[in-house]
């Protein structure tokens, strides 16, 4: 949104939430780069959950000359299938990549999931091939309790958040909760509800990383193959290390790289203690 903003002169507001500006706060500064007015929420957790409170307050009371952009695949429809379709294309090279590499389909295929638009644009393609395994990998935060977590796929029961039906995690009274992860993008108390129809399938596995495995992985990757991998990403990257130590080298794992660490990286030099 905030490209479109920069190549085509339309005016941009992109509501995000106050903690995660202080998360990503390269990412803040490339979208201003670009021209988008960046508006920081600070109501509730002051993450995803509250900006996309916002943002939906402010199309309501301005769809005339305003549209809405989601970037993940929650939402009402069409948004999540939009989103999906969109993000299909890293599912589908994939497929082809594959094929031309291997000489057949991938065995396993593992992404993170917070809203779940990566996951859902590199499963999507696989859904039909009952013989790819596809893992979803939610954040775990610090530990399985409640608020501790963004695991609605593993710990959440059906409800409606943001305008559609998943799973969601929420209080007995019906009300949200508080989640947490170390990853902005993860940090989310609902998942996209095609997901939650994959988990209900069992189409899909859907297991949780917690925090502190999901750094480790992020510095093993870096080390090893001088990969610095999203905060997100490195959640998939943990579980995947795991799995495929279980896998014959026969066999085939892709993990779907979803971003670069570079927008985290004021965040990591904090979670290691390390000045910037």
């Amino acid at each position: 949104s905030a490209t479109a903003c920069a190549h085509f002169g339309l005016p941009c507001t992109v509501y995000m939430g106050a903690e995660d500006i202080r998360r990503q706060k390269p990412n803040v500064f490339s979208m201003k780069l670009l021209g988008a007015n960046i508006s920081a929420v600070e109501s509730g957790s002051r993450t995803l959950r509250d900006a996309v409170n916002e943002a939906m307050r402010d199309w309501m009371a301005s769809v005339e000359d305003t549209h809405y952009i989601i970037g993940s695949v929650i939402g009402p429809h069409p948004f999540p299938m939009m989103v999906r379709d969109f993000q299909s294309v890293i599912g589908r090279e994939t497929r082809e990549q594959c094929r031309d590499t291997f000489g057949r389909l991938p065995d396993c295929v593992v992404a993170c999931v917070g809203g779940g638009s990566n996951a859902a644009g590199m499963f999507y393609p696989f859904v039909e091939d009952e013989g790819v395994r596809m893992v979803g990998v939610e954040a775990g935060g610090r530990s399985a309790t409640p608020g501790q977590h963004a695991s609605p796929l593993s710990y959440g029961n059906p409800g409606v958040l943001h305008g559609s039906y998943s799973y969601v995690m929420q209080d007995e009274d019906g009300q949200t909760c508080d989640v947490h992860s170390m990853s902005a993008g993860l940090d989310y108390p609902g998942v996209g509800p095609e997901h939650s129809y994959w988990k209900d399938t069992k189409r899909v596995d859907y297991i949780d990383c917690r925090d502190d495995e999901a750094m480790t992985a992020f510095e093993r990757l870096a080390s090893s193959e001088g990969i610095l991998a999203a905060l997100e990403t490195s959640h998939a990257v943990a579980k995947s290390i795991e799995i495929a130590a279980k896998m014959s080298d026969q066999e085939h794992l892709v993990i779907c790289l979803s971003g670069r660490g570079d927008k985290d990286s004021m965040e990591i030099a904090r979670l290691r203690g390390e000045e910037w």
